[in-house]
């Protein structure tokens, strides 16, 4: 803790800007080998970024680092749920068959974040229906040059531009039984990786603020009050993410992190021209998935007060 503490406090926040998805992760490799701890690699990834976009970037992977520590961890990766329907498990219609060799893949994502860029996939299927009729979901780790794996890349967001996204189409692809990881996909994996990413981008967020700060000539109060926000985010990052005590207590510190955000507003002014556009561009991001974090609470609360929890928050 006192060695990114130090790195948020005193590295230099001028660094080279980042021109491409390549240089951002050459950079957050770099950081991955003083950080590992996926929380502290957010933070540090935001600090070393030069826009929110690649900001977000090193958090969402960081998210991948806390959730799936046995993957590799110089390969990038891309988590890949959203079909046509939607991400809810009923919505999964990707097919995960059992085969002579192990089992086949076959199926389509509509919307994954960094697929292009992707080494390796990770890819909710449905191995078919339990006895009430609910789909059984796995979560599959397999590399994006296998045979039958077809990424496009699709059309640039109007905010966070530089960070690609991808539709996903599998036919027929061959699937080691190595390859389905252990556990329930949903409950284990898909389910609280939207909290794991929530935290995670919150603390990429907060580093790069923390940069612009410091770099722009922001007043210490407003500083200080930045990186209490990443320590407090970064006990929740480590906190259990099926939890409904982190959940409520994850709804308190988003809110206070949205408080301090807008309270900066008259700052803006005195940062650089690229910088303050782009993040006039980009801020739009901050906002992505509200309704579905609303949700989240509204279960957490309930289930606290002993009320039956929504089964999609």
């Amino acid at each position: 803790m006192n060695d990114l503490l130090s790195f948020l406090l005193t590295e230099p926040p001028e660094s080279p800007a980042l021109d491409s998805v390549e240089a951002w992760w050459r950079r957050h490799l770099a950081l991955m080998a003083r950080f590992p701890t996926p929380a502290d690699l957010a933070l540090a990834g935001g600090f070393g970024a030069d826009r929110l976009g690649y900001a977000f970037a090193s958090g969402y992977h960081a998210a991948h680092r806390f959730l799936f520590p046995m993957l590799p961890a110089d390969s990038p990766t891309a988590l890949c749920a959203t079909e046509p329907a939607g991400a809810h498990p009923s919505a999964i219609q990707t097919r995960l068959t059992s085969s002579v060799s192990g089992w086949t893949l076959t199926g389509e994502k509509t919307f994954v974040t960094l697929g292009t860029s992707a080494e390796l996939l990770l890819v909710v299927a449905s191995e078919g229906q339990d006895a009430q009729g609910r789909n059984r979901l796995r979560m599959v780790c397999l590399d994006s040059k296998r045979r039958g794996v077809r990424v496009t890349a699709l059309p640039e967001l109007p905010f966070v531009p530089e960070v690609p996204h991808a539709e996903l189409r599998l036919d027929d692809v061959a699937v080691s039984p190595d390859e389905v990881l252990p556990g329930d996909g949903y409950t284990r994996y898909l389910k609280p990786f939207r909290t794991v990413e929530d935290c995670h981008v919150q603390l990429a967020l907060l580093g790069w603020l923390l940069q612009v700060a410091r770099r722009c000539g922001w007043p210490d109060p407003v500083r200080e009050e930045l990186l209490a926000l990443a320590v407090m985010m970064r006990g929740l990052a480590q906190a259990d993410p099926s939890s409904a005590a982190t959940h409520v207590a994850l709804g308190g510190a988003l809110a206070r992190v949205k408080h301090t955000v807008t309270q900066c507003e008259p700052l803006w002014a005195q940062v650089d021209a690229p910088t303050r556009e782009r993040w006039e561009r980009d801020r739009r991001l901050l906002d992505v998935a509200g309704k579905v974090r609303a949700k989240r609470l509204e279960s957490a609360r309930l289930k606290l007060s002993g009320g039956a929890p929504r089964d999609d928050a």
